[in-house]
């Protein structure tokens, strides 16, 4: 029984490793992908399904604005709004900034669920690794116990 619950408690120790150092490595790739493609008309339309009221249809709206470089100067920018226009032409909502986070989070969904799968495939090598590093480090030297002559 102690010997099942030990290798339950490394097994589960070398999954949160490899998840640790898989996510490092996926979930800056799946947040990057997420902020590139936020104002893609994919995007608008997917995420509007479930920000726009009914009977609307949701819309992607462009405009120039100005941002602050490193240096407090104001630079041009393109910014990004989600219109929710009704049947007649009539904007009934405006969302600038709740459709990017909802479809980022999404590919950071993704992307746990992309890292859970790797890091539960590879915990089994990992954990083999482990154990036959560990092995030599521990494995005494057979000619320590010798006495010089």
């Amino acid at each position: 029984m102690k010997k099942a619950s030990t290798g339950i408690i490394s097994g589960c120790l070398v999954w949160v490793l490899a998840f640790g150092v898989i996510s490092a490595c996926i979930m800056p790739i799946f947040m990057a992908i997420g902020s590139f493609t936020s104002f893609t008309n994919f995007a608008i339309r997917t995420t509007g399904k479930f920000i726009c009221p009914d009977g609307t249809t949701p819309k992607s709206n462009s405009y120039q604005t100005t941002t602050r470089d490193e240096y407090g100067n104001s630079k041009p920018a393109t910014a990004y709004e989600l219109q929710c226009v009704d049947a007649g032409g009539e904007i009934l909502k405006t969302d600038p900034i709740v459709y990017s986070f909802a479809w980022i989070g999404a590919f950071l969904l993704i992307g746990l669920i992309v890292t859970s799968g790797l890091a539960f495939l590879l915990a089994a090598p990992a954990g083999v690794l482990i154990t036959k590093l560990l092995g030599r480090i521990r494995k005494p030297n057979p000619t320590a116990n010798i006495e010089p002559q």
